[in-house]
């Protein structure tokens, strides 16, 4: 049983924390700036921009998981033994490697969605989607999964991605049904509310007279 444990440690240890952790860093830096890019666009008024950047953002995330995902399965054979020199880690990793790529897709989008949200001012929203989806679904169904059904780091990792499957879906069909030209009043009010400017005055700073020569 000690064995089986260290066994499964390992591989969550490889495929999640070092190879599903370097790749969400991607995703999580486009997080952070397409949260950015809607709230400043929103802002400004311009929804169909808003709307535009969110598109781009979500397929080139959604590109890169791809290509991160087809190396991994192309050189599934090789890359485990980059970290592990045991040869029952080694076939684990192998053998999860599909289930890797398809969770590494996932994470590529799930947070720039989060971010698009949290950039339109719903951060309530995105907070009870992640709780709900992650903690009180995912992760108590990868435990029976992996411990009642006897699945193992199989089931618990189908447990975690179905939670995140569900997450990224509600946040989609949120998104798909947001009309963003309301949002862009919305965000125009909260302006006003907190006491921001919302005119663009066109040569508001005033240059001083040229002097005669």
């Amino acid at each position: 049983m000690l064995a089986r444990d260290k066994l499964f440690h390992n591989v969550l240890k490889i495929c999640s924390m070092n190879i599903l952790g370097w790749t969400v860093m991607v995703a999580m830096g486009m997080n952070a700036a397409i949260s950015v890019r809607i709230s400043n666009e929103l802002g400004a008024a311009h929804p169909r921009t808003a709307k535009f950047s969110l598109v781009v953002a979500v397929v080139s995330s959604f590109i890169i998981g791809l290509i991160i995902a087809a190396i991994l399965i192309i050189f599934r054979k090789t890359y485990p033994s980059l970290f592990s020199s045991d040869v029952a880690v080694q076939d684990l990793v192998r053998d999860l490697t599909p289930l890797l790529a398809l969770c590494i897709v996932i994470d590529n989008v799930q947070p720039v969605l989060s971010g698009v949200a949290i950039g339109a001012g719903w951060q309530a929203v995105v907070a009870y989607v992640n709780i709900a989806c992650y903690y009180i679904f995912g992760i108590p169904l990868g435990l029976i999964l992996g411990f009642k059904v006897k699945l193992g780091v199989k089931g618990i990792w189908y447990g975690m991605l179905s939670g995140t499957v569900l997450q990224t879906l509600i946040l989609f069909l949120i998104i798909y049904k947001t009309n963003w030209n309301k949002e862009a009043s919305i965000a125009e009010d909260r302006i006003r509310k907190w006491g921001g400017d919302t005119d663009i005055k066109e040569n508001s700073v005033k240059r001083p007279a040229a002097t005669e020569t």
